[in-house]
């Protein structure tokens, strides 16, 4: 018999090269004025967001309000924006993100705060920090299209906002922040440095993995997760070599919504939840976080996750399927180890010019929702060790 369980995805999912061109047609039902979160500059540069805020305004969409974001979302952030925007708001006014992760989450969080008429900072809605305070008007119709393969932020039902005074890096969680429509056009990924395709895509792997053997679980998102992971592996090793490979292009972000789709309903582990405290105290970058992290995380949870990890051991790799489960583990692990060094993400804190003093500090900040889907529960003091052990 399964377990009850609930799931949440986006209302729409639209996938495919070229499909950025519709989006006039697509996001008309949403309303008559966008509010538009732009976080690539590259796209802005080559022309891309000028022809998809024509192709709005030939719908009868205008724009209100343009707004670029160029690191991962800050308190200060969306307060000045929802502060600006609150008074000029009218009924059929949503919110369009184009971007990365970064640019998706500030999308919605301006979406869920700009109608509220409790006129609270974003830090009381964020979990763990604040008063606690819950959406009580429905949020803004959200649109998502992703430009970067990595967060699946597109797909998911939270928006992460940092602050380094006091430093936190937590979310604002709520169903009906779920993108109404996510648009993923494959192409929009072609600007993408190298650098910014490997951290991106691992952490769509770290996201895969984690929501795999998280405590949450389900047999929808491990069929999810048993469909990305061998998309993202393949691409990634890929990419490598031919970055401009747009088969590869599309079987990474493929990976990365169900990635999104798999973590907003089965939760995620202990790289997720050590990663916001690299972001907060040491300015890394999520993506390099979570790189940094996944090797460290399947060799912690190895002792009680082998069964689950060897079988996608099985899936993944050209393995004797008469081996023991604890050895396609190491197998598996040994490859994503390669996978790190093939796409040359940092491998160890040093690496990100971080010294070892600030690892209590780390540790101490490394408890919240990602960390209590870990399946194996750990401690502040283990916490460092761990971090000591990759110095």
């Amino acid at each position: 018999m399964l377990n009850s369980y609930n799931i949440v995805f986006p209302h729409k999912i639209i996938f495919g090269n070229g499909r950025r061109r519709e989006l006039g047609v697509l996001t008309k039902p949403f309303g008559d004025r966008v509010i538009l979160i732009i976080g690539s500059r590259t796209l802005e540069k080559q022309g891309i967001i000028r022809q998809l805020i024509a192709d709005m305004e030939t719908s009868g969409i205008s724009i209100l309000s343009t707004e670029i974001i160029s690191h991962e979302p800050e308190t200060i952030d969306v307060n000045r924006i929802v502060d600006r925007l609150r008074n000029s708001l009218l009924p059929r006014d949503f919110v369009l993100a184009i971007g990365g992760g970064a640019a998706l989450d500030f999308g919605k969080a301006t979406a869920a705060l700009l109608p509220q008429t409790q006129h609270a900072p974003i830090q009381d809605y964020l979990e763990g920090v604040g008063c606690g305070l819950k959406l009580e008007v429905d949020p803004l119709p959200i649109i998502a299209v992703p430009t970067t393969a990595g967060t699946g932020a597109e797909a998911t039902k939270n928006a992460v906002i940092s602050s380094y005074q006091p430093p936190f890096k937590k979310s604002l969680r709520d169903d009906r922040i779920m993108p109404r429509l996510a648009l993923i056009d494959p192409e929009l990924s072609l600007h993408c440095s190298a650098k910014v395709t490997a951290e991106s895509g691992m952490d769509a792997v770290t996201q895969l993995f984690e929501s795999y053997v998280s405590r949450h679980h389900q047999p929808v998102t491990d069929a999810l997760i048993e469909q990305g992971l061998p998309l993202a592996f393949e691409s990634l090793q890929k990419l490598a070599r031919q970055p401009n490979d747009l088969d590869s292009r599309n079987k990474i972000a493929h990976a990365a919504l169900l990635s999104g789709m798999a973590l907003a309903n089965a939760g995620l582990g202990m790289a997720h939840g050590i990663a916001p405290a690299l972001g907060v105290h040491c300015r890394v970058p999520h993506g390099a976080a979570c790189a940094l992290m996944l090797p460290s995380t399947l060799r912690t949870n190895a002792g009680i996750c082998s069964k689950r990890y060897a079988h996608l051991a099985r899936l993944l790799l050209p393995i004797d399927s008469t081996i023991s489960d604890d050895l396609a583990t190491e197998k598996l692990i040994n490859k994503i180890e390669e996978l790190c060094d093939l796409l040359e993400v940092p491998r160890r804190l040093s690496d990100l010019g971080i010294d070892s003093s600030i690892i209590p500090a780390l540790a101490k900040d490394s408890k919240g929702t990602s960390m209590s889907g870990n399946p194996k529960e750990l401690s502040t003091k283990e916490i460092e060790t761990i971090l000591r052990n990759i110095a």
